[in-house]
């Protein structure tokens, strides 16, 4: 039996679903400019927009508002989402809408910021995603090169405007995998002769199986994200996520 939410006049228990090979033919007829492919993958996603904004029930006044924003998060996802990439459209789309509806949030917000330093996070904001339409790595430097501002006053008028995050708040859950907000971020920071200096860990280390070293390797010495670690072995960034925790589980154990 389906669980009945009606938001915004839908209800979702009456929405389509649709397969792994019917999402793929869609997108392919998207990206040919199908419309009606497009009216149609954007209303099987619908549940994609509402599982997200369930989580932000706490925070929203109006969750018809909310789920509205995470529509728009939605739909620039499927506009902008690139079939060539070895990427699954979920995987794109969650920050996208989270990013839609966080900045709703943000603006919404009792917490009154002075519109100067808003202005100027906004239009930092947009450069931001003008760098990033074209494929580069958006840098607090090159954002205040286009601005003609000192990057320490970029950085701080941004950070002004951002909402705290918790490090496992989870970004996606599809009920039987949780992928948190940590699993997103690359560790920068590990040496090598970090992971070799205490005989029990290395012991430790030589006891994992060899897929279990290859993704630790890549997630704390390479410092890649589980996405690109995800793409470079070929499996899903779920299945990268539970052989990390697997991993990391068995080295606490035979230490």
């Amino acid at each position: 039996m389906s669980n009945k939410v009606v938001i915004c006049g839908v209800d979702t228990s009456l929405l389509p679903k649709i397969t792994a090979a019917e999402s793929r033919k869609l997108l392919l007829e998207i990206s040919k400019g199908d419309k009606t492919a497009r009216t149609k993958f954007i209303i099987s996603n619908l549940r994609l927009v509402l599982s997200i904004v369930q989580r932000y029930s706490q925070r929203a006044k109006n969750m018809d508002d909310l789920f509205q924003v995470g529509c728009v998060g939605l739909v620039k996802s499927v506009d902008n989402f690139d079939v060539t990439l070895n990427v699954c459209f979920s995987t794109y789309a969650v920050p996208m809408i989270v990013g839609e509806i966080r900045r709703y949030l943000r603006e919404s917000n009792s917490m009154r910021v002075s519109r100067g330093i808003r202005d100027v996070a906004y239009r930092a904001m947009q450069v931001r995603e003008e760098i990033e339409q074209q494929g580069k790595a958006a840098k607090i430097d090159d954002i205040a090169v286009v601005l003609g501002l000192p990057p320490s006053e970029v950085s701080y008028c941004m950070d002004s405007v951002n909402e705290p995050v918790s490090l496992f708040e989870p970004v996606f859950n599809d009920g039987n995998e949780a992928i948190f907000f940590m699993d997103q971020l690359a560790d920068k920071s590990e040496s090598e002769e970090i992971w070799t200096e205490n005989v029990s860990l290395s012991q430790a280390i030589g006891k994992l199986s060899e897929k279990e070293l290859n993704i630790l390797k890549k997630r704390y010495y390479e410092g890649k994200t589980q996405i690109e670690v995800s793409n470079e072995v070929g499996i899903s960034q779920a299945q990268v996520s539970r052989l990390e925790k697997n991993a990391v589980e068995h080295l606490r154990e035979n230490m």
